[in-house]
């Protein structure tokens, strides 16, 4: 076999591998093929010929294995995959790709920039190898856009907090976030996705992510993102759920309806919720809906700290309701707004 066909076979078994275990081997394999290298282990190779045709004829594969490497990268550029080969490429002596994006990174033009499939690819390269730790990351300093979200998904992922507000993401987005928060390598525990028009179907797939036993989740912000009751039911079954880690909700600036509220405040009696702060600000909440979320925050099951029902009508009776039950010496309120 010709070497330039071993090493492009080599590197679309890497690509196939479904766990990963060939990027190191990969990545040795390129390092062994550099012409100083080869130098080095020539007697162990027992190389034939004379060494300058050797030379010539490694550095013609060395740059085809390059070009084929950066053709991949462009194919699969929405695979987590392709990030994979950027090392290849280091290895190589080839870091075109990643220098290109660090300019965009230094100028600070990153937000604004045409950037091509392989780029997004480099950008999560360089963010999952930066020196910083992967506490917080926020999209708006790159791009808000269902695609940027897809491209930087990995990073996402790596991240403890993802700040995803005003990006302009749709249900295209849930899904793969939901997909994201099933995932075993996944680091997620606060999830920032308010003023984003996901309507109900995709909060629903979102709410697949949460019931999964990998989810780490436990903060989701999901203010002005047009959820109704619909999107309430699958909320509260994901919070029912025994794997479900979530401590804080905020659907400030929602219309959940009657029926919503009531499924929230039932899943808030549920022994197996860990709900500890919910935030309902301007939620059209009226006596009906004060009265079910008193009757939640009165049970002894209820872990509820921290209730915001700023800007909703309470009624006379709402506000009887609560003044009454603050008094009472089971409640855990800390904080009413």
């Amino acid at each position: 076999m010709p070497a330039i066909d071993f090493y492009q076979d080599a590197v679309d078994k890497a690509l196939q591998s479904e766990n990963g275990h060939l990027d190191l081997f990969l990545h040795f394999l390129l390092g062994l093929s550099l012409p100083s290298n080869q130098t080095i282990c020539r007697g162990l190779l027992k190389w034939t010929g004379g060494s300058s045709k050797i030379d010539t004829e490694t550095v013609q594969v060395n740059k085809k294995t390059i070009d084929y490497i950066k053709e991949k990268i462009r194919e699969n550029a929405s695979s987590e995959k392709c990030i994979n080969l950027f090392p290849c490429l280091n290895e190589m002596n080839d870091p075109t790709l990643v220098q290109e994006i660090q300019s965009y990174l230094s100028s600070g033009n990153v937000s604004g920039a045409k950037l091509s499939p392989a780029h997004w690819s480099a950008l999560a390269f360089v963010l999952l190898t930066s020196a910083e730790e992967l506490g917080v990351f926020d999209l708006k300093q790159f791009s808000g856009s269902d695609e940027a979200l897809l491209r930087l998904l990995p990073v996402v992922k790596a991240s403890k907090t993802a700040l995803l507000n005003k990006c302009s993401l749709s249900v295209t987005s849930c899904g793969a976030l939901a997909s994201a928060l099933c995932s075993s390598s996944s680091s997620l525990i606060k999830l920032d996705l308010s003023d984003n028009d996901l309507q109900d179907s995709g909060v629903e797939l979102l709410s697949t992510g949460l019931d999964n036993p990998l989810c780490k989740l436990e903060t989701l912000r999901l203010s002005v993102c047009g959820v109704t009751e619909e999107a309430c039911a699958s909320l509260a079954s994901a919070l029912r759920s025994n794997h479900s880690h979530l401590r804080e909700l905020d659907l400030s600036y929602n219309n959940p309806g009657v029926s919503g509220v009531k499924l929230l405040s039932a899943v808030l009696e549920d022994p197996v919720c860990q709900l500890e702060i919910l935030k309902l600000w301007h939620c059209a909440i009226t006596e009906e809906g004060f009265a079910s979320l008193a009757s939640a925050v009165k049970s002894t099951s209820s872990r509820m700290w921290l209730l915001d029902l700023n800007g909703n009508d309470p009624g006379e009776s709402g506000v009887k309701l609560f003044s009454a039950l603050l008094k009472g010496p089971q409640c855990r309120l800390a904080k009413l707004m």
